[in-house]
């Protein structure tokens, strides 16, 4: 069996690109060998800033080759009554590439017909491999491309060089004016080559010892979390490791040698969160704090390099980061000499979405919705609740947002503290913008939960009435987060609260404006739009999606009630009897759904006593009489299972009732009662589930 590895060369990529460059080969050699019928092991891909490689182990040499019978058309067609092939058969043969001679009859169920054998595959994998690779490597998505030079090609980053080895055999192709070759090149100080590759199972020998790189990811993670802890062990702490950050960085080296920095003990005046940015953002290190959670004034970073001068290479880093520390300390000093009351003053001058007003607008709105839903809610801080309302976009004009964007209501909680606002204030501005996506946290705090809330049903309500409603994947103001954002909120802490009555308060919160839409059709729409995000919400946390709909059928304002609703509609799916109930149940919607209509008085669900004249019928006025005090009760006590379990009793009386009852009577008095019979046992149906949106 044979070898093969692939490697393109390119200047450096971003970071971000690596994870789903190194999935997209992985996927599309995989496919494209299947396909080729080519047999190898899996194919394992690895990447470094500078290049992405290929490679396969036990290659088949030679395509997996078949022999397949190809028909043809029938034999009266293709024989002459002489017996010899018309021009139909010679053109068959023709077509399949093989001489008249290897012509036979073939009998099968629908008659006679004329065939050949067709020999498939037996083809060199080294030939199949110079048209797969340039058609792979031209093919692959980035999220940005670029051209170089005069050619018309495009990649993600120019490109270098191309090797390509079946074996000791270089696989000959040509990509964007680059032609393959045995040559490669290593680390730019280490071993810059160019290098040559013998045989395709010398490449990762000769690119780690002679190039000076680590080829793979997840080794050069490993290199800086090991080496990380060892220097910060020594110095008596522990690198505060961030996951998203160590997978950049080890996606910018080749070569990773961590390093340990010093920083003055002055600046640990600053907030932790100032500094832990100053260094993440900006210079790609990691903090480190002691064993009591306090920072050290030490700093990890990840060089690209062995230094000749370790001392010189360390200091260089840490006169860069004293920079950015300074600039941070004098944003800090300048920041407290200052007052919300007047950042609140500037925040008029700052606009927040064109015709919606400034951000002042939005802070003096989100002052009022915030007092509105703790009312909503029953939260006994409403103060608290609006103070923190008016106060949050306050550090948006701040010295130290303006340098570190990714700290704005982080900060405003910080100064808000430092100012004397109350905890519950400082608290609900720090936590504002949770949760940032699916796997962020929800703020801890209901104070901070109800300004979240409040600032994206603000935003909810002056999009959509601009008319700027999510279409496809675009969604320049996170709309679809908003949403997100809302439900998971009020699912986490539990909150009765009637959305649509939240987001009316949030349109009527604007006043009178000239919107592209009216409040009223965009309320319908921000409806439906929060509906949808619910119900993929709810799917993703597992539930059937039958189950979803039929549960948002019956309504989903209340967020809390819907989620508790689905919960013991997903338990209640999971008994024995749940496919005859549904049946049975579904049955009784469908009826009045089809037929209450066209009774001659309106159903209200208010049966006559006298009219009941079957025992299965008396017998189910019985049980719903029984039953309807206990539905209320648990309704009124949020108590589900319980609902759904008093449907498991009732299921038996409903079948007896459909077995032994005419519902369709000819008798418009007895068809109307019974109907009504039926709408009474729908409507408290209806409050838990759509039962005839399930499928059985």
């Amino acid at each position: 069996m044979s070898q093969f590895v692939l490697e393109i060369g390119t200047e450096e990529l971003p970071a971000r690109f690596l994870p789903a460059f190194e999935r997209e080969l992985a996927e599309r050699f995989t496919r494209a060998l299947a396909d080729a019928g080519i047999e190898c092991d899996p194919v394992r891909v690895m990447s470094t800033p500078r290049r992405a490689v290929v490679q396969m182990d036990a290659v088949n040499p030679v395509q997996s080759e078949s022999e397949e019978v190809v028909t043809g058309p029938p034999a009266r067609i293709a024989f002459t009554p002489e017996g010899g092939l018309t021009k139909a058969a010679e053109g068959f043969a023709r077509t399949q590439g093989v001489e008249v001679a290897d012509i036979f009859r073939l009998t099968t169920d629908k008659g006679e017909y004329i065939a050949v054998r067709k020999h498939m595959g037996g083809a060199r994998s080294i030939d199949l491999l110079r048209d797969i690779c340039p058609a792979i490597i031209g093919a692959l998505p980035f999220p940005k491309r670029m051209r170089w030079g005069s050619g018309d090609f495009t990649y993600a980053r120019p490109m270098r060089w191309l090797l390509a080895l079946f074996d000791e055999s270089v696989v000959d192709f040509e990509v964007g004016g680059v032609r393959s070759g045995n040559i490669t090149y290593g680390h730019r100080i280490h071993g810059a080559g160019p290098l040559t590759v013998s045989r395709a199972g010398d490449y990762e020998r000769v690119i780690r010892e002679q190039g000076g790189v680590t080829p793979v990811g997840e080794e050069r993670r490993n290199a800086v979390v090991t080496g990380g802890n060892t220097l910060a062990t020594a110095a008596g702490g522990k690198v505060i490791w961030k996951d998203s950050l160590l997978d950049e960085v080890q996606g910018l080296v080749e070569h990773p040698v961590p390093c340990l920095g010093n920083i003055d003990p002055s600046f640990l005046e600053l907030p932790r969160e100032v500094l832990l940015t100053s260094m993440e953002s900006h210079q790609k290190s990691f903090g480190v704090e002691d064993a009591g959670g306090r920072l050290m004034p030490h700093f990890l970073t990840v060089l690209n390099l062995t230094p000749l001068d370790g001392d010189l290479v360390r200091k260089g880093w840490e006169r860069v980061l004293r920079a950015r520390l300074e600039d941070a300390r004098f944003f800090w000093k300048t920041d407290l000499a200052s007052s919300f009351d007047a950042w609140l003053a500037s925040l008029d001058n700052v606009i927040f979405l064109g015709p919606l007003g400034s951000m002042g607008d939005k802070t003096r709105r989100l002052e009022q919705l915030c007092a509105w839903l703790a009312a909503e809610v029953g939260f006994d801080d409403a103060i608290a609740a609006a103070r923190a309302g008016r106060l949050s976009k306050g550090d948006l004009v701040s010295g130290m947002v303006g340098e570190f964007d990714t700290l704005q209501g982080i900060m405003g909680g910080i100064y808000a503290r430092r100012m004397g606002e109350a905890e519950a204030v400082a608290a609900a501005i720090a936590e504002q913008y949770l949760p940032a996506g699916p796997d962020s946290p929800v703020p801890s705090s209901m104070c901070g939960a109800l300004l979240s809330i409040a600032d994206k049903a603000d935003t909810l309500a002056g999009c959509f009435g601009l008319g700027m409603i999510p279409t496809g994947a675009a969604d320049p103001y996170a709309l679809r987060r908003c949403v997100l954002g809302i439900a998971r909120i009020i699912l986490e802490h539990g909150l009765q609260l009637d959305v649509r009555g939240l987001f009316a308060k949030a349109f009527a919160l604007y006043g009178e404006r000239a919107w592209k839409l009216a409040p009223e059709d965009a309320l319908v729409k921000l409806d439906e739009f929060f509906m949808a995000r619910l119900r993929n919400l709810f799917i993703a946390n597992g539930y059937e999606t039958l189950l979803v709909e039929a549960v948002l059928a019956a309504g989903c304002d209340d967020v809390r009630s819907a989620g508790a609703r689905l919960e013991a509609l997903a338990a209640f799916s999971r008994r024995d009897d749940f496919a005859s109930a549904v049946l049975t149940f579904k049955r009784a919607a469908n009826i009045i759904r089809k037929q209450g209509g066209d009774s001659d008085v309106a159903l209200n669900g208010a049966w006559k006593a006298d009219l009941l004249v079957e025992d299965a019928e008396r017998h189910l006025a019985a049980s719903l009489e029984a039953m309807f005090p206990r539905f209320d009760g648990l309704w009124a006590e949020g108590d589900y299972p319980a609902l759904f379990g008093l449907l498991g009793e009732l299921r038996p009386v409903v079948d007896g009732f459909f077995e032994g009852v005419m519902v369709m009577s000819d008798d418009a008095a007895l068809r109307t009662n019974r109907l009504n019979l039926l709408q009474a046992l729908v409507g408290r149906l209806s409050r838990l589930a759509d039962f005839g949106a399930l499928q059985m």
